[in-house]
């Protein structure tokens, strides 16, 4: 597999309009999600664990009781974002309203 390129700040923000909810801040894409518990929000956290393994690409996430924070950038190219981000961020959105997530 091909190394990823970093995205132009252009490309990042074009991007961010076909994801609505996620940001940019400090080098990472992010979103936070809602639930009506911890379970969903848990449940969740497997959901995004399994599209991970099949990606082979892993976003930090962090869980509380009725939320649940995603952080990522592509680390082998300096911790910059990459197509990879995007590609995830679309995979978690497709399934979040499964999970009741907002």
């Amino acid at each position: 597999m091909p190394q990823p390129e970093p995205l132009s700040d252009q490309d990042i923000a074009a991007r961010l309009g076909e994801l609505p909810g996620w940001t940019v801040s400090e080098g990472l894409l992010r979103r936070g999600y809602h639930f009506a518990g911890h379970f969903p929000a848990a449940a969740m956290v497997i959901h995004i664990a399994q599209i991970q393994e099949e990606l082979g690409h892993h976003a930090d996430l962090t869980l509380g009781y009725n939320r649940l924070a995603i952080a990522v950038n592509t680390h082998s190219v300096g911790g910059r974002i990459t197509a990879l981000d995007f590609g995830l961020a679309h995979r978690i959105e497709a399934v979040a309203a499964a999970h009741g997530a907002d």
